[in-house]
């Protein structure tokens, strides 16, 4: 019998078990779980599904802020990423410099203040400290959000515009009954691009509403744990998304 041929590197990257170790590989993979876990034990809990009195209730308690702590320690030295984004990234304009700066000058801070909150909330730094260094993270993280969302509607913007003079193009080859595939190829690609970067900025939103949350403790009338638990989710589930896809 002769023996079978290896899978291609194609293949491979069709394999679901494959494709989820590469995914847990990285640790905004397993970040993302532990947050859809987080956040969809913070809707049962604010629904009041459960009542209080239920051994249950005490152990999703316990399990969501477990889940929390643990998330914050996957955050170690990922204010880097953002130095690096900086660092990389090339500017067509002055005005880009300054969203860029604001985009991910903002979410990199976020990021090393949330370092000092783990080491507060694991107990090495003093707990006094804590609740101080939660109002500078949340600040920070949501003017890094502001210059995020701005960042991507700029480049919406210019995929709808490349998609414009693409289906232009379209048009005029199916008018001279030329071919017309590979502008098919790059429209579909371009259409995949824009469906991910709305959903990005979908999630920059609630992000953002959930940092706004945070700068208000929890009051006001768009603060709500329900409310605020389902946009935690929705964020996490169109990052796991994104990250799947990514890997």
């Amino acid at each position: 019998m002769a023996s079978k041929a290896p899978p291609s590197s194609t293949e491979k990257q069709r394999d679901f078990f494959n494709h989820l170790e590469a995914y847990l590989a990285k640790r905004d993979g397993v970040d993302k779980l532990l947050k859809i876990s987080r956040y969809a034990t913070k809707i049962i809990l604010s629904s009041s599904a459960l009542p209080e009195s239920l051994p249950l209730t005490h152990r999703l308690k316990s399990f969501e802020s477990s889940v929390g702590v643990s998330r914050k320690a996957f955050r170690l030295g990922k204010f880097i990423q953002d130095l690096n984004a900086l660092r990389n990234s090339h500017f067509e304009s002055s005005q880009q410099l300054l969203l860029a700066l604001v985009a991910y000058g903002g979410e990199g801070f976020y990021y090393f203040i949330e370092q000092f909150i783990w080491l507060a909330k694991s107990g090495l730094i003093d707990k006094r400290h804590s609740n101080h260094l939660q109002k500078i993270s949340a600040w920070a993280e949501l003017i890094g959000y502001i210059g995020s969302i701005s960042l991507k509607f700029r480049d919406l913007k210019r995929i709808l515009e490349d998609e414009a003079c693409l289906k232009a193009s379209i048009e005029i080859a199916v008018t001279r009954g030329d071919k017309h595939r590979e502008e098919e190829e790059k429209m579909k690609k371009l259409q995949t691009k824009k469906l991910m970067k709305k959903l990005s900025i979908v999630q920059d939103f609630a992000d953002g509403f959930m940092a706004a949350a945070d700068i208000r403790d929890g009051n006001g009338r768009l603060s709500g744990p329900h409310l605020i638990s389902w946009a935690g989710l929705i964020s996490a589930l169109i990052s796991t998304h994104k990250n799947w896809i990514s890997c």
